[in-house]
């Protein structure tokens, strides 16, 4: 029995999908090929004027992210959300339990799902930089979670983030755009990996639906890693020193063995067939070991002392190598085709006359606003182009956690436009623009750059000052981010 002859009658859901949408959004193709065929009439739509919509019942939805919310929710009775029936809980299990205040949890984790898609809704429409600064901020929020809101795998709102990012950046832009964000890095490659497990079960489905299958961007190619070591502790260090070694010769083996590496060749200093450590590894590893400590114990001796003064190494970054000063916004309007940005002329004291730069910043300021404000300006920032817009440098400002308010950073008032921000006991010239971008620089110090408990700037708790006293954010938001 195909879907033709059962979905008329006993379908819950009707969705509509114009063939335009199924090219272009792999997620809302994935769920409607997994959703249950007995339940969902889908009907793939050639016109030109035809639009996204679900039916249930009397109810009409067209809005794409609470059609995506209906069908793995309460639409089709919560079978996208219920262990045995779907093969991903999509909405974290919280769908059923969230209503009639059942799950205080479970509700904020709903709000939450709407919260999300809506940012990644913003990265489709933004650009590759705003991915970029969204990838730092999530391995900073992904410290102390797995997922975007509480759950045991990822949702809905993990997997629509994640096509948003790697519908703008993929492959090797995005293994560059994730560096060592390892907590960001993690998340990207379990909704990867979860995606192509769902495209799988979509698969299965196809002969129920008339839905191609979907291409998905490549996201991170997943890094090897090998199986953790146990010891008991009472083992001869050789013997630990010769298996780490081990493993380590294996892990870096891996690529050539991928070059076409017979399956009988063995790495260079791995273990036998028994994957037991010999006699030879043993005296090998002491003997490296024993080595590794001479040049170190003669490396230390032949290091100056520190100062007396207890001055940090010159190597060590901090923010001394941030250009920040104290700016005037002379002209502001509004970008001609994002929704989010202004653009602005600032007036840095630089012979080149005021810079321009481009914010995001209309969904927290009007237009007359941002006249003849003094700012603060991160200067050392390559000039790039933001949905057509040449920017130079970025005005910052203090945010919540959920970017949901935000307040601009200003100077005292009596600050010299151009003068730029210290912060006592990190003296420093800033570095180069092509260093902070290559190095991203910016990304390691942001996460210290913030606003105290009186909305004073700070980085590590140092106040940043101008010759005129401590700048601050404009409302006094405390204990903000800074960026």
């Amino acid at each position: 029995m195909t879907a033709a002859e059962v979905s008329p009658r006993s379908a819950l859901a009707d969705i509509t999908i114009p063939t335009s949408t199924l090219s272009s959004d792999p997620l809302i193709a994935l769920i409607a090929t997994i959703a249950p065929p007995y339940q969902t009439k889908v009907t793939i739509s050639k016109k030109k004027n035809e639009s996204l919509s679900l039916t249930i019942g009397p109810d009409t939805l067209t809005h794409r992210n609470a059609i995506l919310r209906s069908l793995c929710g309460v639409g089709l009775h919560n079978a996208l959300d219920s262990l045995g029936s779907s093969p991903l809980l999509f909405l974290g299990g919280h769908s059923a339990s969230s209503f009639a205040g059942a799950s205080p949890v479970s509700a904020l984790a709903m709000a939450g799902i709407s919260s999300w898609m809506s940012v990644a809704s913003s990265i489709r429409e933004g650009s590759a930089d705003d991915v970029s600064t969204l990838i730092g901020q999530l391995n900073g929020y992904f410290v102390t979670r797995s997922f975007v809101v509480p759950s045991a795998a990822p949702t809905l709102a993990d997997l629509d983030l994640y096509l948003a990012i790697v519908s703008k950046v993929s492959g090797e832009a995005l293994e560059s755009i994730a560096g060592s964000s390892v907590n960001t890095r993690r998340w990207l490659e379990q909704c990867g990996a979860t995606l192509e497990e769902l495209m799988v079960v979509a698969a299965k489905n196809a002969e129920f639906s008339k839905i191609p299958a979907v291409e998905i961007p490549k996201g991170l190619n997943p890094k090897p890693r090998p199986l953790p070591l146990f010891f008991y502790g009472d083992e001869d260090e050789s013997v630990v020193a010769a298996a780490a070694s081990a493993v380590a010769s294996a892990t870096a083996a891996a690529p050539s063995e991928k070059k076409g590496k017979g399956a009988g060749d063995k790495p260079a200093g791995a273990p036998g067939g028994g994957g037991g450590v010999t006699d030879e590894q043993k005296k090998a590893a002491a003997e490296k070991r024993a080595k590794k400590a001479a040049e170190k114990a003669t490396k230390k001796k032949d290091q100056p002392k520190a100062n007396k003064g207890g001055a940090a190494p010159a190597a060590e970054l901090n923010v001394s190598a941030l250009d920040i000063r104290v700016g005037k916004i002379v002209k502001a309007w509004e970008h001609e085709s994002s929704e989010k940005l202004y653009c602005e002329e600032v007036d840095l004291g630089e012979e080149s006359g005021p810079r321009k730069i481009a914010s995001g910043l209309r969904a927290f300021y009007k237009l007359d606003e941002m006249q003849n404000r003094m700012v603060l300006v991160l200067c050392n920032l390559k000039a790039r182009n933001l949905g057509g817009f040449p920017s130079h440098g970025m005005v910052l400002c203090a945010s919540n956690a959920d970017h949901t308010a935000v307040e601009l950073a200003v100077p005292p008032e009596g600050a010299k436009i151009g003068e730029r921000i210290s912060f006592e006991g990190y003296e420093g010239e800033p570095e180069a623009e092509n260093k902070v971008a290559k190095k991203k620089i910016f990304d390691k110090l942001s996460p210290d750059l913030k606003t105290d408990g009186n909305g004073e700037v700070v980085w590590k708790g140092v106040k940043g000052l101008t010759s005129a006293g401590v700048c601050k954010a404009v409302n006094g938001m405390a204990n903000a981010q800074v960026s």
